[in-house]
């Protein structure tokens, strides 16, 4: 049974404070059995939330050999506001008005008087008394089971909400699969196909080896958009990377397949968390991406280090040799870059250098990524 929160608790005590009081103001206690009737009424309220009925029937004497109502009354209200049935509160009300209402000792009761005016008038109020705690429970209890309704309500429409985004989001996800697989996957087919003609026809083996690495750089890209298409497809229905996560092992066939000149120098431990190591093939991805489009022809240098808990990654390249060709881009290479360092309580700088060339700088704490 759980324990009862300390203003639950204050709250039953001042009930049976206030009904000692009651029994105070009404009752003589040089007449010991009517005191301890009334006693007996006010700390019976201890048990009104366990043993509602029981509470009841122990405050009756109360009512009957005494004028204290807080006893019988509150163990009435709490009855009502616990319990269904409506027969039984209303038995228990007309009992309550009854004894109420009735002289103790009954031997004293006259018959004749009974029927008098202004003891109608005692009998209505009795029966209005025991009626209102009755009325004012069940209002009481419709309350709190409209509360709960009500709470009941709030949660469905909110998981239908969710239902209804997840609805629409698989929708979204499925057209952008179509989408991907219709128009992307076509093209980069059709430019895989035009350089595998293109290595088996070219004249020289430098036009032969560019195409080689243009068919091969195409295979690799429909294999991870059909991944990706996958995903999509899969609508959310379980956790999916988009691709293998890579690490620092792959940086050496990053840098062979990037297309242009460049030179790998690494001095790292043996083990780093896996979230620096993506963090770090990311950036070197995007700097040699970012050379082979904004500086054709110039050479590229990567230099990973680990030095006094921070590991920092460098990737400078030369001057460009040739004017750069206009390609698409939405300008948020760098951005995402500095954004995923942020998130690793490190900083991306990057810059022209006085050669000409330009110059990233990747720098992440090891120790707190672990």
């Amino acid at each position: 049974m759980r324990a009862r929160q300390p203003s639950a608790l204050l709250l039953e005590i001042g009930f049976v404070v206030i009904a000692l009081a009651d029994g105070w103001a009404h009752v003589g206690f040089e007449d010991r059995p009517t005191a301890f009737c009334a006693l007996l009424g006010a700390v019976a309220l201890m048990l009104r939330h366990r043993l509602p009925l029981t509470t009841f029937v122990l405050t009756l004497p109360t009512a009957l050999v005494t004028d204290a109502v807080f006893a019988p009354m509150a163990a009435l209200y709490t009855l009502s506001s616990l319990n269904r049935h409506r027969s039984l509160l209303g038995g228990c009300a007309l009992a309550y008005a009854i004894i109420d209402y009735l002289p103790w000792p009954w031997s004293s009761l006259d018959a004749t008087e009974l029927s008098q005016t202004n003891n109608l008038f005692h009998l209505s109020y009795t029966l209005a008394t025991a009626a209102a705690p009755v009325f004012l429970g069940q209002l009481v209890q419709a309350r709190r089971e409209l509360s709960l309704r009500l709470a009941d309500i709030s949660e469905a429409r909110e998981q239908e909400r969710l239902l209804t985004a997840q609805s629409v989001l698989a929708k979204e996800r499925a057209q952008l699969a179509r989408e991907m697989h219709d128009v992307v996957s076509h093209q980069v087919s059709l430019i895989a196909v035009q350089a595998g003609a293109l290595q088996v026809s070219g004249r020289d083996a430098e036009t032969r080896q560019a195409a080689a690495t243009i068919r091969r750089l195409s295979v690799q890209t429909l294999e991870e958009l059909r991944h990706m298409v996958g995903v999509l497809r899969a609508s959310g229905s379980r956790p999916t990377e988009l691709t293998p996560q890579p690490s620092l092992a792959d940086l050496d066939h990053l840098v062979e397949a990037s297309g242009i000149e460049a030179k790998l120098e690494t001095d790292l431990p043996e083990e780093l968390p896996p979230t620096v190591q993506r963090a770090v093939y990311r950036t070197v991805q995007e700097a040699l991406t970012n050379v082979r489009k904004h500086a054709p022809g110039a050479a590229a240098t990567v230099r990973v280090g680990h030095r006094d808990g921070v590991l920092c990654a460098t990737v400078a390249n030369t001057a460009p040799t040739r004017p750069a060709v206009a390609l698409p881009s939405a300008q948020n290479g760098l951005v995402g870059l500095a954004q995923r360092a942020e998130l690793l309580g490190g900083t991306v700088t990057s810059g022209p250098t006085a050669q000409g060339g330009y110059e990233l700088r990747l720098e992440l704490p090891v120790e707190r990524n672990r």
